[in-house]
């Protein structure tokens, strides 16, 4: 078990801390902007690897039925449990807001595809695809209202999950699947290209949003949101996402990839959302931080398990 989870640590989360600690660098001495290379993700890389990824994946009907189902069945059960627990200790409502953002959404887009890419290969991430689809989806719009549920209109939601260019690229690949077509050669070449971009650049954005968290002091209910946040992403998670894969008897590489993805650090996109709509920002942005350091630990060790 032991050497398992150091070669994990070796053959995975070496090679991926790589460029997270040198986007930090970057940040903390040169300034670096993450703002264009935000842009540079959305418009660009995401929607490259999600196309390419979609059109040579090989998946069966049920394994993306399942994968959705999974999704949705594991929203719901972490939502429970956060507001079970936000109930239980009497938070505020905006700490309840944020703990919900921190235990239902993972970072399984930015640092999730480049950890299933190298722990599982090419197969892991053809699995991964659909969940980070289904993912995208769920963050633009139940994540909205997970944040401001006074403010949500499903009009806007909507319409934030359509202004993503990423659903555009998978609604493109599954047409192209359905009718059997593909695009010029050349065309395919240079989209496999950009998407072998994707993993540097997004883990040192990462790293450089991971720098810029700035200390703070909390009050009680801040620290509390902020434990029990870190709690239920790294330990109550894995746990329940395999309540919710052995209820629906996912099995194999499938059941190895979701597992992974179900227990990821805290999402970027919570602590975006969290400062739209002051869902306790600051809790929000110390949980990323402080669960993807975590992760370096964890994760190895629910690797060497699946595996």
């Amino acid at each position: 078990m032991m050497q398992s989870v150091i070669a994990t640590l070796l053959q995975v989360i070496v090679p991926l801390s790589i460029p997270v600690i040198v986007g930090a660098l970057l940040a903390r001495y040169k300034n670096l902007e993450t703002k264009p290379l935000l842009t540079l993700y959305l418009y660009f890389l995401s929607p490259a690897i999600i196309f390419e990824t979609l059109t040579t994946a090989q998946l069966s009907f049920d394994e993306v039925y399942k994968t959705f189902v999974f999704s949705l069945l594991n929203l719901v059960v972490l939502w429970a449990a956060a507001n079970g627990l936000g109930r239980l200790l009497r938070l505020p409502a905006t700490e309840t807001a944020g703990l919900t953002l921190v235990s239902t959404f993972t970072n399984s887009v930015n640092y999730g595809l480049p950890l299933v890419l190298l722990a599982f290969g090419k197969l892991g991430l053809d699995k991964a695809s659909v969940y980070v689809i289904a993912q995208m989806v769920i963050v633009n719009t139940v994540g909205v209202y997970f944040a401001a549920r006074s403010q949500f209109s499903i009009r806007g939601a909507v319409k934030s999950v359509f202004s993503l260019p990423a659903i555009y690229a998978a609604l493109t690949a599954m047409l192209l699947r359905a009718l059997d077509m593909h695009f010029p050669a050349g065309v395919e070449k240079g989209i496999a290209m950009i998407s072998q971009a994707y993993s540097p650049v997004v883990l040192a954005i990462l790293g450089a949003q991971m720098a810029s968290v700035k200390k703070s002091d909390f009050d009680r209910s801040i620290q509390t949101a902020f434990w029990s946040g870190m709690s239920v992403r790294l330990l109550l998670s894995p746990l329940l996402a395999c309540l919710v894969l052995y209820v629906l008897q996912v099995q194999g590489t499938l059941f190895s990839v979701l597992l992974i993805l179900a227990s990821m650090p805290a999402a970027v996109n919570a602590g975006i959302l969290a400062e739209r709509f002051n869902a306790s920002p600051h809790m929000v942005t110390k949980c990323i931080l402080w669960t993807t350091l975590a992760s370096f630990i964890v994760l190895p060790v629910l690797i060497a398990i699946v595996k």
